[in-house]
């Protein structure tokens, strides 16, 4: 039987708030176990939860970006169960009305060779408080032994749920749509998309159906993958284990599992629960969430470019293709520098930049851990010296040299530091002269040279005028040597084919 996968998710994006959605506890990451908790946070009695601005902004932003309804009156409810890491047995969450409603996210995957544009459509995005952490490994307890701990720090940071409607048909999709998820709020700043520290998580609801049926299958929910890889490494393992287990005459339980990326297999955790099984009901210590149209224009005047427009422009006013302009516009940081770029270097060659931004500029920082925040070479620099190699100062051998060897002129940074990137003073025409780099570009000094390799080079010059067509190179590697390389590529094959033609 061929199955249809049908793939929904859920995306926990912790908000760039310095403080807590109810509390003024610090939202910094890494520092010791509950450190930063308040009495709020620790569920302490008389104590009152007071919602952040700065949360219900980030919400609003992201509402605009998508397209999506921003509510003009939302509702704060208590989600209620129970776990160690819960003080209060409930979650501060958003059920019935939540803050932003609708919306799309579109982007561009590989599907069979080909690059295809595919829209997801989300059903919601709600604010809510996370909980805190439960230690398990290695936890020693005061007295030395093993157990178990409980870190708070996390209580109270406050996150939108982003809600996608069950529409993606792969794993390589659903990565797609979850990369493009995560580089919009990092566009927006709404988010720093740390995975690694938790602040971009994602849940995925994964179910397969006959090929053909608009009927759902029973849903498993793959929780807290916070890796693109082990993301679709979790769903593809997923769907094969629900495959096999149904046409082997099983039946799929609707439970929620966590991946294993030692054993590369998700495993049960426990029956999946339904909104009645968490009893929600409106928080009696929130009043409704208010806001007013001025609220949403303020907010919107503030908002930066989107990627989406950016690409419509740069399509259009630059010239660029549709993969470049995407390619350039995956992250805030790579449009940022592009557009610098450009600015130094001219609309005109913008194609060149990208070139450059996404082939040499691109490997160095790869190689160094993938930061476009601190690109290697300034982007004044690089405009400079794209510019020698169009206008035929020097080759693009030389220049793609020359680039290697100012990137490597920049300070090194320790892993993790805050410091800015500091840029040498370089002169790119001063270098050029100091190597002797620049390019013969002269008519008449290249013709000089032409003249006297011919008149050296007699049964070669009648052999090509024969036919022999091939004795080009042979020509061209002669007034390459007699001008010490240094002869401008295209202006000599030029005047060459002139001269030989006689």
């Amino acid at each position: 039987m061929n199955w249809e996968v049908v793939i929904g998710l859920e995306t926990h994006t912790q908000l760039a708030t310095r403080s807590k959605i109810f509390s003024g506890a610090s939202t910094a990451f890494g520092a010791a176990p509950n450190s930063h908790t308040a009495p709020v946070d620790l569920a302490l009695p008389g104590t009152l939860p007071v919602l952040n601005r700065g949360a219900v902004e980030c919400a609003i932003r992201f509402g605009l970006a998508i397209g999506a309804t921003v509510a003009p009156l939302s509702i704060f409810a208590r989600k209620n169960y129970f776990y160690p890491d819960l003080p209060k047995g409930y979650q501060i969450s958003q059920f019935e009305i939540p803050v932003v409603q609708g919306g799309a996210v579109s982007f561009v995957f590989e599907q069979g060779g080909k690059a295809v544009t595919r829209t997801v459509h989300l059903t919601r995005a709600h604010l809510e408080e996370d909980a805190g952490k439960s230690l398990h490994e290695d936890f020693v307890g005061l007295h030395g032994e093993r157990s178990s701990g409980i870190d708070l720090n996390r209580a109270g940071t406050p996150l939108l749920e982003i809600v996608s409607e069950p529409e993606m048909r792969s794993s390589a999709e659903a990565v797609a749509y979850a990369k493009a998820l995560h580089a919009l709020v990092m566009w927006l700043g709404i988010c720093d998309g740390n995975m690694q520290e938790g602040s971009f998580r994602c849940d995925a609801n994964v179910s397969v159906r006959p090929l053909g049926s608009t009927t759902l299958g029973t849903r498993c929910e793959i929780k807290n993958l916070n890796s693109f890889r082990f993301m679709q490494q979790a769903i593809d393992y997923e769907v094969e284990r629900q495959i096999a287990l149904i046409e082997d005459g099983g039946q799929v339980v609707q439970q929620t599992r966590l991946y294993d990326p030692d054993r590369n297999e998700t495993r049960a955790m426990r029956s999946k629960e339904d909104a009645d099984d968490y009893r929600y009901f409106p928080d009696p210590d929130l009043p409704p969430l208010t806001i007013a149209p001025e609220w949403i224009d303020r907010v919107r005047a503030a908002m930066p470019e989107l990627p989406a427009a950016m690409r419509e422009r740069w399509i259009e006013d630059y010239g660029l293709s549709v993969y470049d302009a995407q390619t350039l516009s995956a992250s805030k940081d790579t449009a940022g520098y592009f557009e610098d770029v450009i600015a130094g270097l001219g609309s005109q060659h913008a194609k060149q930049a990208a070139n450059w931004i996404m082939g040499d500029v691109s490997a160095v920082i790869n190689e160094r851990g993938g930061d476009w925040s601190r690109p290697p070479v300034d982007a004044a620099t690089l405009a400079t010296l794209i510019a020698r190699v169009v206008d035929g100062k020097i080759n693009a051998k030389q220049g793609k040299t020359l680039f290697v060897d100012v990137a490597n002129a920049t300070s090194p940074l320790r892993e993790g530091s805050d410091d800015a990137v500091e840029y040498p003073a370089i002169d790119i025409d001063a270098l050029i002269a100091e190597r002797g780099l620049e390019q013969i570009s002269d008519s008449g000094a290249l013709e000089a040279a032409i003249d006297d390799i011919l008149a050296k080079s007699p049964s070669q010059l009648a052999d090509y005028r024969t036919g022999k067509d091939k004795l080009f190179g042979y020509f061209v590697g002669q007034a390459m040597k007699a001008t010490g390389g240094k002869a401008n590529p295209q202006q000599l094959n030029e005047l060459l084919k002139k001269k030989l033609a006689g």
